[in-house]
């Protein structure tokens, strides 16, 4: 990567991205890189580790960290989420806190704040769903906001619409040191292509199914095998409940077959690859309260 050795200006580090859940984080994140990496979806708490990708410019490198939103945890699951989030922040050389486009500042953002301000890292308030507002609302959304922490920078942007998304790349490489990229310039993620895969397929079964079981199941890859012509995936979807099983496979297996087909069509443009992706449902009671199973699932509360 000649452009890192030979530039005294190239500027390398890393860039939390945090917030209460649904505020935007992975759809941001996708827009900077200019590829999809984390899932998104309308329902809270869909991230759940800690996601890692590449922004790599001529000026330096961006290695963001899209962590799980912050929220009031009810179980051992959500004590990890949290944990995961609110690590990252000494980690890092800037912290992005999103934040919606309102005057309102709830509970969870007043706790966030809370944590940022004792946090000696350049923080920048970046106000998502700008095109949800007029621009004179603008100045009272700031004005709410501008006394609960010491913010190195404000930007107002839409994450979904990528309005103003490109101002924010040069506001966060002001504040990384000079130096050498960490990654080269063609890596995007150090997600390994297994978990993608299984986070593909969560997400497409929290868009199918209905709102009280998505918090409640994970994805496993049993079997990722790649040949000359395809690809064969057997990905197991885990729930909480025997009801829960019957509502993800669906009648004749219905719903099971519109997640798979959603979830290959996604794999197959990713690998750019045809993908064989068979799936099954199993219910394991609990699960988010065990450390055991949160565990062999990629949640390791002891990390």
């Amino acid at each position: 990567m000649e452009h890192t050795t030979q530039n005294p200006q190239y500027r390398s580090g890393f860039a939390a991205i945090v917030g209460r859940p649904n505020v935007g984080k992975s759809t941001l994140m996708n827009r900077l890189i200019g590829q999809k990496i984390a899932i998104t979806s309308a329902k809270p708490q869909t991230t759940r580790n800690r996601i890692q990708t590449v922004y790599t410019s001529e000026e330096g490198q961006i290695v963001f960290l899209d962590t799980p939103g912050i929220h009031e945890a009810r179980n051992k699951l959500g004590d990890y989420m949290v944990n995961v989030a609110m690590g990252t922040l000494s980690d890092v050389d800037v912290v992005l806190w999103l934040v919606e486009a309102s005057t309102y500042v709830g509970k969870t953002d007043k706790k966030i704040a809370a944590k940022l301000k004792n946090c000696k890292t350049p923080i920048i308030l970046v106000i998502n769903k700008s095109d949800t507002v007029k621009r004179e609302e603008m100045f009272g959304i700031i004005d709410a906001y501008k006394d609960l922490c010491d913010f190195a920078e404000v930007i107002p942007l839409s994450a979904l619409k990528g309005e103003n998304t490109d101002a924010l790349i040069p506001l966060i490489l002001k504040y990384l040191p000079y130096g050498e990229a960490f990654y080269d310039e063609d890596t995007i993620t150090d997600q390994p292509q297994r978990q993608i895969v299984a986070e593909m397929i969560r997400e497409k079964a929290l868009k199918c199914l209905d709102d009280e079981i998505p918090h409640g199941i994970a994805v496993t890859i049993e079997r990722m095998q790649f040949t000359d012509k395809i690809v064969n995936i057997d990905a197991v979807i885990i729930c909480e409940k025997d009801s829960h099983k019957g509502i993800i496979i669906g009648k004749g297996g219905a719903m099971l077959k519109k997640i798979g087909s959603a979830a290959r069509y996604e794999i197959e443009r990713m690998l750019e690859e045809q993908v064989n992706l068979k799936l099954w449902v199993k219910v394991k009671k609990d699960w988010r309260d065990s450390d055991f199973l949160l565990k062999n699932f990629g949640y390791d509360p002891k990390n």
